[in-house]
């Protein structure tokens, strides 16, 4: 059964009745909160599988609470898009370094964010397990098993991973990755790209990800690192 239960976290009551009822109208199940405190709460009783959380919020603000939705095992691999009134550059990358799978600027459109919605169902196809030398790209995990060790990653980490390891040895421009990942209807700056590399760079080793400045990046299966520890 499809888990359409969404979480809408604000701190102002319009917003989240206008958008619990655009979101029944199509078949999901909102649940609010005004705070970060309750939002914890009802994620770990309801395990929605999407959650939409503004920045600005009196207390514990979107960041922290993204933060530690991130550990709770009930919410690791729901998508999480935050709600914000600042388009500033730095409060999407703080965004997206405290594990957010996107970022959608108030006054939030109901049909746009319906839209993106319905993209994110479609890019929720199963994808098949990779597997190269010392590594194994684990779809239903979203995780990297690497020398006998369990890497998780967040879901748009795992799908820069997959689209890259998809083609190995082929470079990737930012743009490609943005439309192939994010969608053509979303957007994002070029720089969320460079976040999302660094990190699996941190998590997997940085190895496998090669730049070629002014082209893009690519996924290198077999690095030297490995031909010459063989």
């Amino acid at each position: 059964m499809i888990n359409r239960k969404v979480l809408i976290v604000d701190d102002e009551p319009d917003v989240l009745e206008v958008l619990a009822y655009n979101l029944r109208q199509e078949g999901y199940e909102p649940l609010t909160a005004e705070d970060g405190q309750k939002a914890l709460e009802l994620a770990r009783v309801h395990q929605p599988s999407l959650i939409l959380l503004d920045i600005m919020m009196p207390g514990m603000d979107g960041l922290e609470v993204c933060r530690q939705l991130r550990k709770l095992p009930e919410t690791r691999e729901s998508h999480i898009i935050f709600l914000t009134a600042r388009s500033e550059e730095y409060a999407e990358m703080a965004g997206f370094e405290a594990g957010a799978d996107d970022f959608l600027v108030k006054p939030i459109r109901p049909k746009a964010l319906i839209s993106r919605l319905k993209a994110l169902s479609r890019r929720a196809a199963p994808l098949q397990k990779l597997q190269f030398p010392g590594l194994e790209i684990v779809p239903d995990e979203f995780a990297v098993h690497k020398q006998g060790q369990v890497i998780p990653l967040s879901k748009k980490e795992f799908e820069v991973l997959f689209v890259l390891a998809s083609r190995p040895y082929k470079y990737f421009s930012r743009d490609a990755l943005l439309d192939r990942v994010w969608g053509t209807d979303t957007y994002v700056i070029p720089r969320t790209v460079d976040v999302h590399i660094r990190k699996l760079r941190e998590k997997i080793g940085s190895e496998y990800i090669e730049t070629l400045k002014g082209v893009g990046y690519r996924f290198v299966p077999e690095p030297e690192t490995l031909k010459t520890q063989s």
